[in-house]
């Protein structure tokens, strides 16, 4: 078992499913949220190992969100993997400047996403 605990950050419930299926196929513990503020009350209470967020979230974007747990002391070190329709150039950049780690762009490529989440957990 893989004991390691992943916060996925998703709205649409079968991109949720679908990354929480891949991630718990590898063992990883998933904890979910379907909005940044979802996220951030589960981070005050429990820090993930690394979070998956999606960019396009209703209300606060995942890049915001992302800017707001790399603000504080407690969650700054956490990996977060930005996942997104986005494609577009400067898409990636941007994700990097808001403090995402790594980027993965949906549809989801298992290989590349299961490879990408390794990469930030180890």
């Amino acid at each position: 078992m893989n004991e390691k605990k992943i916060l996925l950050v998703e709205d649409n419930p079968v991109n949720r499913r679908l990354a929480g299926f891949l991630l718990r196929s590898q063992g990883y513990e998933v904890v979910e949220a379907t909005n940044a503020a979802e996220a951030l009350q589960i981070l005050a209470k429990d820090p993930p190992d690394l979070i998956v967020m999606d960019i396009q979230l209703p209300e606060m974007d995942g890049l915001e969100a992302t800017t707001k747990l790399k603000a504080e002391p407690a969650t700054a070190k956490i990996p977060v993997i930005a996942v997104t329709s986005y494609a577009m150039a400067g898409d990636r950049e941007r994700a990097l400047a808001a403090g995402c780690s790594g980027y993965v762009t949906k549809p989801i490529d298992k290989t590349v996403f299961l490879a990408e989440i390794s990469r930030h957990l180890k």
